[in-house]
């Protein structure tokens, strides 16, 4: 089998990924942030010089699918005049931020946020997908979100800093923040963190390379609440679209209620006492589909192996409670950062089977042909 080709970067706006369907064209929400008006003339540039499709990514980004090359430079003037796009690709590719949407009442969180960004231009050379993560509000959401720095709730209730794949952190008071955040962005540089343009906080750590005591601290993280689903949420509503895929006209109707929050979960915290309207690709309440992690597939992706989205709707209803099932077209598993409980891998030959990891570990069965997956009995034995 033909490995994937791992670029080692993801999409932006003025540096987009090419794709079976297109340009797929980042765009990053300043603060995780979007008015109802920028989230309108999002759909409305999405629905002109792409395909209509807009994906929610897990580092709560939204991505224009389908942009021909001769639309890129409209499309970029289009998000230019919406104020969602940076100056240059030097100043985008810096901007990797995560804000919980559930923000502290006292406005923390937005004031610790809004000083990182302020400040990215600052950092030393660091990987292309290095990130950061702003999770302060009452207790911690983004404990399983991909970052690499963290500024999270203490226990104590006080704020801390901590690097990815250490257990505790340093304790700051939020003056002190964002000078730790630098510290340990510093420190990666130097500790040999990035090798050819790539690396990631948690793996340094994990080969034993750890920072000085006055950066790695002894203070524990609040405890970590388990992902929300689609309900009402305090500030608003939490809307959730089937494998994170929206469509220019379902944004268009949510712009219309009010502001948005870009969660990483795929989901948009709309900041609205309404009610949404019940759509056909509008999650508004628990749904299986929520189970199930799965990327665009073929023919979309230039790398997938096998169509993706079908079959994981036609296994949605089968998977068991507590169970997370990933689909993914390749062994890179886009869809989802972490593990599952099972997960489905396209190949030449069928749909190999993985048990408790990610798409590129070893599989427990090999070259499955989709309609056997399909079946309800042999799905639900193999995932007994």
């Amino acid at each position: 089998m033909t490995d994937p080709l791992v670029r080692g970067w993801c999409p932006g706006a003025h540096r987009p990924m090419r794709s079976g369907d297109g340009l797929v064209v980042r765009v990053r929400p300043r603060l995780g942030r979007l008015s109802g008006a920028q989230l309108a003339g999002l759909a409305d540039a999405a629905a002109r010089f792409g395909s209509g499709r807009i994906d929610l990514t897990g580092r709560a980004n939204l991505q224009i699918r389908g942009v021909a090359d001769d639309d890129h430079p409209a499309l970029l003037a289009a998000l230019s005049a919406h104020g969602l796009l940076d100056a240059d690709e030097a100043a985008e590719r810096r901007r990797n931020v995560v804000v919980t949407p559930f923000p502290d009442m006292a406005g923390e969180t937005a004031a610790l946020a809004a000083a990182l960004d302020a400040r990215l231009g600052d950092l030393p050379p660091l990987p292309a997908k290095f990130g950061f993560a702003v999770d302060t509000g009452p207790v911690r959401r983004l404990a399983d979100v991909p970052a690499d720095i963290r500024i999270e709730r203490a226990a104590d209730g006080g704020l801390l800093v901590r690097a990815d794949g250490l257990d505790r952190g340093v304790a700051v008071g939020p003056d002190a923040a964002i000078a730790f955040v630098f510290g340990l962005a510093r420190w990666f540089s130097v500790a040999g963190g990035m090798v050819a343009g790539r690396g990631r906080m948690a793996d340094l750590v994990g080969r034993g390379v750890r920072p000085p005591a006055a950066l790695a601290g002894d203070a524990l993280p609040a405890a970590a609440a388990p992902p929300p689903v689609p309900s009402p949420a305090d500030g608003g509503r939490l809307v959730g679209f089937a494998f994170g895929a929206a469509s220019a006209a379902d944004l268009a109707v949510l712009a219309a209620l009010g502001d948005v929050r870009v969660t990483p979960w795929r989901m948009l915290l709309v900041e609205t006492a309404a009610a949404p309207p019940d759509r056909p690709d509008l999650l508004l309440a628990d749904d299986p589909l929520l189970a199930v992690a799965a990327c665009s597939g073929a023919p979309d992706c230039q790398q997938a192996k096998g169509t993706t989205r079908d079959l994981a709707r036609r296994l949605a209803g089968l998977v068991p409670p507590r169970t997370r099932l990933h689909v993914s077209g390749c062994t890179k598993g886009c869809a989802l950062a972490g593990p599952a409980d099972v997960v489905l891998v396209a190949t030449a030959a069928g749909w190999d089977v993985v048990r408790d990891g990610r798409p590129g570990d070893p599989p427990v069965a090999r070259g499955l042909p989709a309609a056997r997956l399909a079946d309800p009995t042999f799905f639900r034995e193999l995932v007994s």
